[in-house]
């Protein structure tokens, strides 16, 4: 049976093609790629075919009865044409042969690791370069005719961030490879190649903000277990700030739509529902696979005892304290001085106690909202407001 080799050629300079690729490339009688590719196997005696469309590098596979490679610059996994390709040869054996991306080779000639870099095309497609660049301490981008390096660095300027350090690399791997750096307000003005690379250099990234996911009531199983309703949960979430790296407790989780609400906004880090019933702990587990949310972790007991084998908290949500609500603050303040705490309350006492913990404790940029809000319910052929008891909610910012 034939195969049809997808094979990444690096830059294009030999020097980048790994061994097993040289191999696959002899072994082949016909050659497909673009004219500036099979230029550099002009001694290779089969057959060339200078195509570009995968559709027509689909149908010159299947007419051909021998093995075939097909030339792709780069990496076959890096904004490649061979994902298109895979769908148009699904009935044909193919073999993917890895090449050298530009992102390695040109950070590997900047002497700096990539695995920190956001990664990002804008050659031949639509892309909020300028987005990227400004929430990610490292960019690499790759340009071409409909946005080039120096028209990138123009928006840098325009952004008040002509300051940033930028690296563009053109004609990498080949005699005539250059590589300039420097501010982006130095480059502005430059001409650069429409296949140029870039490194962007952003040592202060704005800080993504994730905000409160719309996590509604009709997506959580219920039971008996009382659950901070949508309207206070949306709010509360949003007052503790979870970002996507955070770690955050749930104390007195319930059935734990706090717990889910923040793991999905920190869908990197970790959330911790310390819950001390066992119908809720339910609950929480019921929920937690319902919704998927792999980075949700179940703590049973009750706090302030709980917490103690829990990694120190960016967040910590209040839901019930049992009237432990003093130790709950101190064994999150012990772990994290500058952990932000946020609660609920129904009763006054408990807006009382949680005042005078944010007090005690010293928490800084201390908020109390009361919401009292009325949701409508359908009785016949007419609409009710059912209106809700008013909660607190009270939030505030440790000390680092």
């Amino acid at each position: 049976m034939k195969t049809c080799y997808l094979i990444g050629i690096g830059m294009g300079n030999p020097d980048t093609l790994t061994c097993g690729a040289l191999r696959r490339i002899e072994g082949c009688g016909l050659l497909i790629g673009a004219k500036r590719m099979l230029s550099g196997f002009e001694d290779h005696p089969g057959k060339k075919l200078a195509l570009i469309r995968a559709e027509d590098i689909a149908a010159a596979v299947r007419e051909y009865d021998g093995d075939c490679a097909v030339l792709l610059s780069g990496d076959p996994g890096f904004y490649s044409g061979a994902a298109k390709l895979y769908d148009l040869l699904s009935d044909v054996a193919v073999e993917t042969i890895p090449g050298i991306s530009s992102v390695n080779y040109f950070c590997a000639r900047l002497h700096r690791s990539w695995q920190d870099v956001k990664l990002v095309s804008v050659h031949g497609r639509a892309a909020n370069a300028l987005g990227e660049i400004l929430s990610h301490e490292a960019t690499f981008l790759l340009t071409g005719n409909n946005c080039k390096a120096e028209e990138i660095c123009r928006q840098l300027v325009e952004a008040e961030l002509g300051h940033l350090t930028v690296h563009v690399g053109q004609n990498l791997s080949y005699p005539e490879e250059e590589i300039v750096s420097g501010r982006a307000d130095e480059l502005m003005d430059r001409c650069f190649d429409t296949l140029a690379v870039m490194v962007v250099e952003n040592p202060t990234p704005t800080a993504w903000k994730a905000g409160a996911p719309c996590l509604w009531d009709d997506q959580l199983i219920r039971g008996k277990t009382p659950m901070t309703k949508e309207t206070v949960r949306l709010l509360a979430v949003a007052r503790l700030n979870v970002q996507p790296h955070s770690t955050v407790w749930d104390v007195g989780a319930g059935t734990g739509s706090v717990s889910a609400a923040c793991a999905m906004a920190a869908w990197k880090g970790q959330v911790w529902a310390v819950e001390k019933n066992e119908e809720a702990l339910e609950l929480i587990r019921t929920n937690r696979t319902a919704l998927g949310l792999t980075n949700l972790w179940i703590a049973a007991g009750e706090a302030p005892e709980a917490l103690q084998k829990l990694p120190a908290p960016d967040c910590v949500f209040v839901g019930g304290s049992s009237g432990s609500m003093s130790g709950i603050f101190r064994a999150a303040l012990e772990k994290n001085p500058s952990a932000r705490i946020c609660l609920t309350a129904v009763s006054l006492e408990s807006l009382t106690d949680g005042l005078n913990c944010m007090k005690e404790f010293g928490l800084t940029e201390v908020d109390v909202t009361q919401i009292s809000a009325a949701q409508a319910k359908e009785l016949g052929r007419y609409h009710m407001m059912m209106g809700q008891n008013p909660v607190w909610i009270i939030s505030g910012e440790g000390r680092p």
